[in-house]
């Protein structure tokens, strides 16, 4: 039964993607709705004959009290028994099949399914957001709000059918009791409904807002202390425990401040409610019995009456609590609109085709980016690197190397100019085909949470176990990954090397991931700093390696250790954005210019600090 009502919806039933979703709350949840529209239509249906036969029993129970009145036992049993038995198994057998039913799409067809719909697709499309958008927020606040907003999009979904649904329909069938009764009893609840309303106004106006507050508050707690665990290295090494605590501390007491005032208008609006609701049962209960009193009544009134106010008055609690979290469970959907609603800032240009590669040839033309700022970056870059080129990037921070690698893979589009790869600009190509054609290591290698072989695998996920194992040799990893072990007692190629891979050295993460561009076996390769992390004993045997790897292959190759680039054809120096000089390591150094001073001020084979700048 359970796996009949888990599979009517598929969460992961194929869609069509957008680059813009919907940035109002109602078109947002209505787009995620679109595989469930059968699944709530039954479920509003079933939802509401729950209700009639809830407000059915009570008009039932003041039947039976004026029925028993109506003679002696015997003669009751006689003249209604079959009744009684009718009602009985409607009782035990129909009223359980409609209310499980009911609960079951709701428990098992819609709360789990939604939520898995919503957390797939949103992932989906914030991964599909360039580098850039990830660099101005902190990752843990993206990820706070892809774990929040499905379930919040689920409560509130939930509490729409289970509490607002159910609400409506008894409201109007208690109305409809009491006008069938006696007229006279609507008057009170009426008055109570009006007065109801206006409260759930008063808490719903209040209690949204507040809630999304509150929301962001915690995330920015999230935010902060991920931030902290993040880069716990720095946070030790600086002996700044204190410091942390009170950059933390300072969100916490927001957050802390955020959530008493929401819990304010929570404490308001149940004390008022229970006037309310007092005034409800005084004034119902008091005119049935009246009514009783004045021979305008039976028992069954008084006792239908009493039943169905005292029906409300903690059905109202309980509704009042439903469309609070409602309304809360709706901010949180629209603080996470923020980040998983946002339009993908970085799109394939209508048309695009993927990328024709052929030799490799990279033109650069006239190229300019500085981030929107009006300076640093680049300006006008004009540069070629023929096919098969070796280009050696050298330059102070602040100088544009980076850039230029960002503007390569098509991290950003570039403010001005064109950057060409046999004769196609990168921006008329989709963006997976052409960086499918680059391979890159970084000076911050920074790795999957997985296994050694994940990681490696990455570069290319059909290889072969025997290609895998002969990219880690010529990376000389293969020696330290056969000795790794983790706490789970899993070993070698299987060992998980932890978060960003804190658990090996910066040389062993760096021979990882030089083992997974080598595994990809790109046409293009970039290498950022690529030996950076090590000794010179490994360095020495990895160059090898590297110019090894290069043969047939563009490659542009930045350095602040000049003797790492010597052997490029070409050196190509860049000061402030701009192309300062060209040629090969001999030439630049009969030239005497930049380059020439660099190498003469290098101490251990690294650009001097003094002649650093703000950074890229």
């Amino acid at each position: 039964m359970f796996r009949f009502f888990e599979n009517l919806v598929d969460p992961y039933v194929p869609y069509q993607e957008t680059d813009t979703p919907p940035r109002r709350l109602l078109p947002f949840l209505m787009d995620y709705a679109r595989p469930f529209h059968r699944v709530f239509a039954v479920t509003a249906v079933l939802t509401t004959a729950v209700a009639a036969m809830e407000v059915g029993l009570i008009w039932y129970v003041g039947r039976i009290v004026d029925l028993l009145n109506a003679g002696t036992p015997v003669e009751v049993m006689r003249t209604h028994g079959t009744e009684f038995l009718i009602a009985a198994l409607a009782v035990l057998l129909v009223r359980p099949i409609i209310s499980g039913a009911d609960v079951a799409l709701l428990h098992n067809a819609i709360l789990p399914n939604f939520g898995t719909l919503i957390r797939w697709r949103s992932h989906r499309h914030v991964l599909r957001q360039p580098v850039g958008w990830f660099e101005n927020d902190f990752a843990g606040r993206i990820a706070n709000r892809i774990m929040q907003t499905p379930p919040a999009a689920g409560d509130a979904v939930f509490q729409t059918f289970d509490a607002v649904a159910f609400a409506v329909t008894t409201l109007v069938g208690a109305v409809a009791l009491l006008l069938n009764s006696d007229p006279r009893l609507v008057i009170p609840l009426l008055v109570w409904i009006v007065l109801y309303l206006a409260l759930l106004r008063w808490t719903v106006r209040r209690a949204g807002p507040a809630s999304t507050a509150a929301s962001d508050a915690r995330s920015q707690v999230t935010g902060r202390v991920v931030d902290s665990y993040s880069n716990i290295h720095s946070v030790k090494m600086f002996a700044h425990h204190d410091r942390e605590m009170a950059y933390a501390g300072e969100a916490i007491e927001t957050a802390r401040k955020t959530f008493q005032h929401e819990m304010r208008i929570v404490t308001r609006m149940d004390i008022t409610l229970t006037l309310l609701n007092g005034m409800l049962i005084v004034s119902v209960t008091g005119l049935a019995l009246k009514f009783w009193y004045d021979g305008e009544a039976t028992v069954g009134l008084v006792a239908a009456a009493t039943a169905l106010v005292l029906r409300l008055n903690n059905m109202t609690y309980w509704i009042m609590w439903a469309t609070t979290n409602l309304v809360q469970a709706l901010g949180v959907v629209v603080e996470g609109m923020e980040t998983i609603a946002q339009p993908i800032a970085l799109v394939d240009r209508p048309g695009a085709k993927p990328l024709d590669f052929k030799a490799g040839e990279i033109e650069i033309d006239g190229l300019s980016h500085h981030y929107g700022r009006g300076f640093g970056g680049l300006d006008r870059v004009d540069l070629t690197i023929r096919p098969g080129e070796k280009i050696g990037l050298v330059g102070r921070s602040g100088s544009g190397k980076s850039t230029l690698v960002k503007l390569l893979l098509r991290f950003y589009d570039a403010e001005a100019g064109h950057i060409r790869i046999d004769g196609q600009d990168i921006a008329e190509v989709t963006q997976d085909s052409l960086r499918s054609r680059v391979g890159m290591v970084q000076q911050d290698s920074s790795l999957l949470h997985r296994s050694v072989r994940d990681n490696i695998l990455y570069g290319q996920p059909d290889a072969t176990e025997a290609e895998m194992v002969r990219a880690a040799k010529r990376a000389e990893a293969h020696d330290f990954i056969l000795d790794l072990s983790d706490p789970e007692g899993r070993k070698a190629y299987d060992a998980q090397v932890g978060e960003r891979g804190v658990k090996l050295s910066g040389g062993q993460r760096q021979r990882i991931a030089l083992a997974r561009v080598i595994l990809k076996d790109a046409p293009i390769l970039v290498l950022d700093e690529a030996t950076s992390a090590l000794d010179s004993e490994v360095e020495a045997a990895i160059l090898d390696t590297l110019y090894g790897v290069m043969e047939g292959k563009t490659v542009i190759a930045i350095a602040h250790r000049l003797s790492t680039i010597a052997r490029m054809d070409r050196i190509v120096v860049l000061d402030n954005g701009k192309v300062a000089e060209v040629g090969t390591h001999a030439q630049l150094l009969k030239r005497k210019g930049l380059y020439a001073r660099f190498w003469d001020r290098q101490s251990g084979g690294f650009i001097g600090t003094d002649e650093t700048e703000a950074a890229e």
